[in-house]
């Protein structure tokens, strides 16, 4: 009679079978990022990336929030290879108004535990850890926080559903300030608390489940299946939620009439319909309303229904595990039932038995059925024929039953005859678990603070960017002045540029652009009242043995290029006026006249040094004795930058080059430059400001890479502010970093490649492509895969954080030298309010996602009163090479008139 009133609950293998595949579908559809919002199975993300390794250890706190008891432990965990943890645990009580109160109250009382708990274990002050676990569906951001999604189980209070829980439970504990120094470094859901634990004792284990009060299932998924959390590298450990299975409907087919009337008459009608078909909080009363059902059917008690039957929560999951027992069963079937004010015949108590049966069979059947999903999901990830996996099992109903997890088990093998699956039995599960999730978080928090370490050695407080911005004050003043130029680290090279295009300019001209490994020839047509510039080039390159030959090959060899150029634009024989763009440090005594200073950027052609380039050039012109040219003035690649836009904004006064170099310049009054005869007008300075810090003024903020950058490179202690700001430097202070990270066994699992042992491999660029936003880790991977770097996606955050340290502080001295040029320009002119356009030039400002940006900041940060426009300049040492020889020519012009 029972099996027929309860043919519904019976399930059939295919009947697993069809309910296993339904849950894989579930499961898939909480993974995806298109899916999850709808999805009822919600596979939360738990930020779990690591199972214990063995060397973890120290003192640990874990809460155990969520079951029917709350409880507070103290873990001591060893390392030595031994691996031994002893515990100290406190029970105490959830009365149901705290519980189903207000959400603030609910935590001090937690807190109030701690505290009394921390008292009688006299750990007061002490400097502890602590792990929280917390049985609820949270989802989570990172490992120590975790917004409530809903209570479940018997758990109501008001105001914490959307809340993040652990800044709940860290404001409770502000009151015991000076008693609790306690740190919560991971928030922990029960059913990961006993895989972990599990894990401890047997490294094969990557499943928890939890079959007490509530049922839930937590496993290590592939992050790359994880569509919800960025990032391929790794595993992540999953919680499920799979007691909210079929709350879409997926499962109404299985449900029968008694489910539904459970389900109306709970605390959260409608969810979390698997939970109410198997955990320990709903099967007695299952059972209660099927017997209630057969008794008014006057199948059971001879139709007898006693008053106490009809009241909820009367029968407990304990009576149906002592109604179940082997031999005591009936015995204890006929006292319950009697304590219930029934009087059953010897059949109602085999009766009442069978039906108990009945119930947590299927409580069993479906857990497994459940659970075999996950278990193919593993193998497939793994790509296995066979797996061999350990499953680490917690609950009061899987510990108490005497029948469950033998039935459990036996279907579970059924349902995957291809996993060898063993089954272990966490002890004092979930909490050591916590202890254990925060052993492994603390282990990962003592590398990041050593990480951190290394990264604030770049980061630059306000007040040092302000010491900075006033010590290139005085460098600029040094270097003005007579008697401290020849000491001065920058040099403030007067470059005889006296005027800015004012539109009048017309004509055509000639540019040379000598910098590099590439010369260029131009042709640069000017027409006056429209602004319009139009401009013909051609490419040379300069080989290797020319650069680093006698001077009289490099000349004759521009020559040869000159002479090319005007054949192939039919040029010949006419007499145009030129400018030569020498990008090389060239001390001036007129605008056409340069002396080399010194050579750089690996030219090392003899006997130029100390000579006068514009001579050298003219005596090449000669020998070729082909055309003549009128070389009118010889000009920086930064005077160029500013002159361009000097053309396109009448307002722009500064050059600014930030690319393979850095440089900059600007225009001083001709009274402040002592170097020069005559008071009268303006005239731009080149400052060569990337020898500011020769002098040991930067000291204070280089760091022992900014160090080791500077001895391998070309020129030692030369060019330190150029080193510590400059897209030849950046890539190399990274790649001296990510060595010593390594070293400490932070990165790259303490292999150092040798490809990262090679100078010069991380090229700035990859900088400007690691620090793009729109990159995700995987790409960065793969630029540190080019790289013959091997990182984990752990790897690929520190590589992505060492970049950005080091490319903002370069934006950051930027701007503090930029902030002094500014304001020394405001003062000068004796206003309380100074607007300046800057041209800007070089791969670094163009390219790097955040370079501009920062150095801007800066800027406004640093010369408040000083409203500073940024222009991109195009071509400063072609066009603006041009624009100067028609300035120098239309102020010749005017003299001559004069």
């Amino acid at each position: 009679q029972v099996d027929r009133f309860l043919y519904h609950m019976r399930l059939s293998d295919e009947t697993l079978l069809d309910i296993m595949a339904r849950f894989q579908a579930e499961m898939q559809k909480g993974l995806g990022k298109d899916t999850n919002p709808t999805a009822s199975v919600k596979m939360l993300p738990t930020f779990v990336r690591a199972i214990p390794d063995g060397s973890e250890n120290g003192e640990f706190l874990s809460l155990d929030l969520g079951g029917s008891k709350f409880r507070v432990l103290k873990v001591q965990v060893s390392e030595e290879g031994k691996r031994n943890v002893q515990m100290e645990s406190q029970f105490y009580p959830t009365p149901n108004e705290i519980i189903r109160g207000n959400g603030t109250e609910l935590f001090e009382y937690v807190a109030d535990c701690l505290a009394d708990f921390m008292k009688t274990k006299e750990l007061m002050q002490k400097k502890l850890p602590l792990g929280l676990t917390f049985s609820f569906p949270c989802k989570q951001t990172k490992l120590e926080e975790g917004v409530l999604l809903s209570w479940t189980k018997k758990f109501k209070a008001r105001g914490v559903q959307g809340t993040d829980v652990v800044s709940s439970l860290t404001n409770a504990m502000r009151k015991y300030k000076q008693d609790l120094d306690v740190d919560i470094l991971a928030l922990v859901n029960d059913t990961v608390g006993t895989m972990m634990t599990c894990a401890y004792d047997d490294p094969y284990c990557e499943v928890g489940v939890i079959i007490g009060t509530g049922t839930n299932a937590c496993y290590m998924e592939d992050m790359s299946n994880i569509e919800l959390v960025e990032g391929d590298e790794g595993r992540m450990c999953i919680n499920t939620e799979w007691g909210a299975f079929g709350d879409d409907g997926a499962l109404e087919d299985i449900r029968t009439e008694f489910d539904q009337e459970l389900d109306l008459g709970s605390l959260n009608p409608g969810k979390q319909l698997f939970e109410k078909m198997i955990s320990g909080l709903y099967l007695g009363e299952l059972v209660r309303l099927i017997l209630l059902k057969m008794a008014k059917a006057g199948l059971l008690f001879g139709g007898e229904k006693s008053s106490t039957l009809h009241i909820k929560g009367k029968i407990e999951t304990r009576h149906v595990a002592a109604m179940e027992k082997y031999k005591e069963g009936l015995a204890n079937t006929r006292e319950i039932l009697t304590d219930l004010g029934l009087e059953p015949s010897e059949a109602d108590c085999v009766a009442v038995q069978h039906v108990c049966t009945i119930v947590s069979f299927r409580s069993a059947n479906l857990c497994a059925a459940a659970l075999a999903a996950i278990l193919t999901r593993l193998r497939e990830n793994k790509k296995l024929v066979r797996l061999r996996t350990t499953v680490g099992m917690d609950g009061t109903l899987y510990k108490i039953h005497p029948q469950y997890p033998k039935r459990l088990h036996k279907v579970v093998r059924k349902l995957v005859p291809n996993c060898d699956v063993r089954f272990l039995l966490s002890e004092s599960g979930s909490t050591k678990g916590a202890a254990m999730v925060t052993a492994v978080a603390s282990r990962v928090q003592a590398q990041r603070k050593q990480i951190d370490k290394v990264l604030a050695l770049f980061r630059l407080t306000r007040e040092q960017l302000v010491g900075i911005r006033d010590k290139m004050r005085v460098e600029l003043e040094y270097g003005l002045k007579r008697d401290t130029h020849p000491l001065a680290t920058v040099k403030m090279l007067p470059t005889y540029v006296c005027g800015m295009p004012d539109g009048t300019e017309k004509g055509k001209f000639l540019a040379l652009d000598l910098g590099g490994t590439n010369f260029r020839v131009l042709l640069v047509k000017i027409r006056s009242g429209r602004r319009s510039v139009r401009m013909y080039n051609k490419i040379f390159t300069i080989p290797l043995e020319i650069m680093q030959g006698t001077g009289e090959e490099l000349f004759d060899h521009i020559v040869q290029c000159i002479a090319d150029f005007l054949d192939y634009m039919g040029l010949k024989g006419a007499q145009l006026p030129l400018g030569f763009t020498f990008s090389f440090p060239c001390r001036q005594a007129s605008i056409d006249k340069g002396t080399l200073i010194e050579w750089t950027k690996g030219f090392k052609a003899t006997d130029c040094e100390g000579e006068d380039v514009v001579d050298t050039l003219r005596e090449a012109i000669k020998r070729r004795n082909e055309f003549d040219l009128d070389i009118v003035a010889v000009v920086n690649d930064t005077v160029g930058t500013m002159m361009t836009c000097g053309y396109e904004d009448r307002n722009c006064e500064v050059g600014l080059i930030a690319g393979t170099g850095s440089n900059m310049c600007y225009m001083e009054e001709m009274r402040n430059i002592e170097l020069v005869e005559g008071d009268e007008g303006k005239m731009c300075i080149n400052t060569e400001w990337g020898g500011f810090g020769d002098n040991g003024c930067l000291d204070d903020i280089r760091t022992q890479y900014d160090k080791e950058v500077d001895e391998g490179s070309l020129n030692p202690g030369k060019q330190r502010y150029e080193k510590m700001t400059s897209g030849m430097y950046l890539g190399e202070i990274v790649r001296q970093i990510l060595i010593d990270l390594t070293k400490q066994g932070l990165l790259f699992r303490g292999q150092i490649s040798e490809r990262l042992r090679t100078r010069g491999i991380f090229e700035t660029k990859f900088l400007s492509q690691i620090e793009s936003d729109r990159l995700a880790l995987l790409q960065v991977r793969k630029i540190l895969q080019q790289l013959g770097l091997d990182s984990t996606c752990e790897d690929s955050i520190v590589v992505k954080e060492v970049c950005g340290a080091v490319s903002r502080r370069a934006a950051e001295l930027y701007g503090a030298g930029l902030a002094a040029v500014v304001e020394k320009r405001r003062e000068d002119q004796g206003f309380e309010h100074l607007k300046i356009t800057v041209g800007v030039d070089g791969t670094l400002y163009k390219l790097h996602p955040h370079f501009s940006r920062i150095l801007q900041e800066t800027v406004k940060e640093l010369a408040p009163r000083c409203d500073v426009t940024f222009m991109l300049s195009e071509d400063g040492s072609g066009k603006g090479a041009a624009l100067i020889t028609a300035v120098a020519k239309r102020l010749q012009q005017a003299r001559r008139e004069n």
